[in-house]
């Protein structure tokens, strides 16, 4: 569980320091890319919280 915390902890930093040179540069590439790092996050974060609720159910 420490993992996911850690993974989804470091990929919302990922994509703060993508917007953030998205916004410094004003290249596109850098919101793609923060885009996509937001969207795994969820995903990862939707994984997390799956497990947990598994956890309690059984």
């Amino acid at each position: 569980m420490l993992l996911f915390r850690w993974l989804i902890l470091l990929l919302l930093i990922g994509a703060a320091v993508s917007f953030a040179f998205f916004v410094g540069t004003g290249q596109p590439r850098y919101k793609r890319w923060g885009l996509l790092t937001l969207k795994w996050t969820l995903i990862a974060a939707g994984g997390f919280f799956a497990v947990l609720i598994l956890e309690r159910i059984a």
